[in-house]
């Protein structure tokens, strides 16, 4: 790598103010010439037409100026506060009788041209727009000395951050990263080839010159790329996709062609290109056809890839986390033509990136990591990062030395539901939220093959006022037909109590509603679990390949057909909260007594819960003292 001298920094004044002053130069001398008068000791006096006469035919005044619009008259002796003249706005019409009366008064008359104002005056604003705009532009293109003294111009905005060559290589290793053993050996024989290429070379290997990182938000893309930098010890290009666009077409284009060169130089080396999807979709689907800039940029990455030479030693990694959107031709065999992907960590890999994350953390002894791990599922490695980091905040804000549990336990109900309110809870509005989410944790507590419950609260967190969690014992990657109809069950479980404990619901409901029914809609038309409908795709949705999150398509079947996947989602709704309202209908009692404990502490842990409804356990009949709701 050659040694890049530092542009020396710029002097003198701001930059911004050197583009400025000629701006303030050319408007200060535009109003001076608009301005300028001639110069005149006093000016008249202003007054009506009226008065000007009237103070003709006292004999007052021995001069008039007679201009095209006016008369100036110079009066014959001075008044007490200085006025020598005055001047009045004639009559638009003109009056026959003021001549007369000027030559019998014995008035000398004077007329005035009127003024022929230059074309000029007419064209300066013009010329000066036009010259201010010709000299910004000079400037902007890299003149002397660029805008206000800054170097290069345009030349700087055309190649823009993506062009600018790597001076550090990464220091992050393999085993910064954790959790993602797989896809650490699927890239892990590109470092054997960017350290000896030659070796490679002399046997004809061709190794992929395309990598593409595939995954959640969060699971490491971008510190894998870079950890594979760091193993190879070379040069590492970071950009992301968003930075080749810009509003002039071309400019993409450029940059792209500009960090290739760079790296090419470099080699053996490394391009990584975060988020490809902003800049690597389907081509065609824009407003700007061919022309848009977006495509221009793409159409030039692709024939970057195409030009690599087979021993260069250069490797592009990307990364997405929405694969389904790019365009196909970059995932064709000689370039982005092996896929790697990294999945959320299952409960080892947890533990493992929590080993990472925590080494430099004072932990107290009370804390097992173990039961961290297994208390965060669906949790990515910036996730735990994230928890680790929320429960020293907390630890700091109580002036403690160590991180305990507690800090742990309070910082992961933060993450999954958010920040405590504060909210005034009238109490009738108090016990229906208890009795809500009493009935969730009966139906999770008695139904055969539900996740046990970890927690359950009334405390309003981020946007809920309450929250029944389950933690699952093992890792699911697949959901068998009687586990899904449990969580139906338990969804609907909070909508039965309210009916059956205070006789009516309310709309507290809603998400339980809208997560059942989605689920609902799920097992019927996706996964053939309606006997009567059977095994057909009936979606009128796409999911996210990794978030979950579902994209709306339009609906591919009958009205027949949807009105049958309708009545089988019903169906399935209805049997569900009437399973849950059997469950909590035979267990009134100890219900009733999970909900005035709830009521009086406000979050049950998983023991608490357990002593009030336990089958064994004897409980008292619950006595209501509170007004109906």
């Amino acid at each position: 790598m050659g040694n890049h001298a530092k542009p020396p920094e710029p002097s003198g004044p701001n930059p911004l103010m050197r583009l400025l002053w000629p701006v303030i130069f050319f408007m200060a001398l535009y109003v001076l010439l608009s301005t300028v008068v001639p110069p005149d000791t006093q000016a008249p006096k202003v007054v009506s037409y009226s008065e000007v006469k009237d103070l003709i035919r006292d004999g007052g005044v021995t001069d008039v100026t007679l201009e095209a619009a006016a008369i100036i008259a110079v009066l014959e002796a001075e008044e007490t506060d200085g006025t020598k003249s005055v001047r009045a706005i004639t009559p638009q019409q003109p009056d026959p009788t003021l001549l007369p009366l000027l030559e019998d008064m014995g008035v000398t008359i004077t007329a005035k041209a009127p003024e022929e104002q230059s074309i000029l005056v007419y064209f300066l604003p013009w010329i000066l727009i036009l010259g201010v705009y010709f000299w910004i532009s000079r400037r902007a293109m890299g003149g002397v000395g660029g805008i206000g003294g800054i170097q290069g111009g345009i030349g700087d905005f055309l190649k823009g951050r993506a062009a600018k060559p790597a001076t550090t290589k990464s220091k992050v290793t393999f085993a910064d990263v954790a959790g993602q053993d797989q896809a650490k050996r699927e890239v892990s024989e590109l470092v054997e080839f960017l350290r000896e290429p030659e070796r490679f070379q002399k046997v004809g290997a061709t190794v992929p010159h395309g990598v593409l990182l595939m995954g959640p938000p969060g699971t490491g893309k971008t510190l894998l790329a870079r950890a594979l930098a760091g193993e190879a010890d070379v040069p590492f290009f970071s950009t992301s996709g968003s930075e080749f666009i810009e509003v002039f077409v071309g400019v993409g284009a450029g940059r792209v062609r500009k960090m290739f060169e760079e790296a090419r130089k470099q080699a053996p080396s490394i391009i990584f290109i975060d988020e490809l999807d902003s800049v690597g979709r389907t081509r065609g689907t824009g407003l700007g056809g061919g022309h848009d800039e977006r495509e221009q940029t793409l159409n030039q990455i692709l024939a970057e890839l195409d030009g690599f030479n087979p021993q260069e030693a250069v490797v592009v990694l990307a990364a997405t986390n929405r694969p389904d959107v790019l365009d196909p031709a970059l995932l064709r065999p000689g370039r982005f033509d092996r896929h790697v992907t990294l999945s959320l960590p299952d409960k080892g890999a947890r533990r493992a990136i929590l080993d990472v994350h925590s080494k430099n953390l004072p932990l107290g002894d009370d804390v097992d990591l173990d039961q961290v791990a297994a208390g965060a599922p669906g949790f990515s490695g910036a996730d735990l990062k994230n928890l680790l980091n929320e429960a020293a905040i907390t630890a700091a804000r109580h002036s403690a030395s160590e991180i305990t549990s507690e800090d742990l336990d309070e910082a992961r109900d933060k993450v999954m539901m958010g920040t405590v309110r504060t909210l005034a809870i009238q109490p009738e509005e108090k016990h229906r939220l208890a009795v809500h989410e009493a009935g969730h944790t009966a139906a999770a507590f008695y139904e055969p093959g539900a996740d046990p419950v970890y927690k359950v609260t009334i405390i309003p967190r981020g946007r809920s006022l309450g929250g029944t969690h389950m933690l699952p014992e093992n890792e699911r990657h697949t959901l068998p037909e009687d586990y899904l109809r449990v969580q139906l069950t338990t969804l609907l479980a909070g909508r039965a109590a309210e009916k059956l404990l205070l006789g009516s619901v309310s709309s507290g409901a809603d998400d339980d509603i809208r997560r059942a029914t989605a689920l609902a809609r799920s097992m019927v038309a996706r996964w053939g679990m309606d006997p009567e409908i059977g095994p057909v795709d009936l979606r009128e949705s796409e999911d996210h390949p990794f978030l979950g999150q579902q994209i709306s398509q339009p609906r591919s079947c009958a009205d027949e057909t949807a009105a049958r996947v309708d009545q089988a989602v019903i169906k399935l709704l209805h049997r569900a909260e009437k399973q849950a309202g059997q469950l909590i209908g035979d267990n009134r009692a100890r219900v009733e007594n999970l909900v005035e404990r709830l009521e009086l502490e406000e979050t049950l842990d998983a023991r608490t819960i357990k002593a009030c409804l336990d089958p064994d356990n004897k409980v008292t009949p619950f006595v209501k003292n509170r007004k109906e709701v």
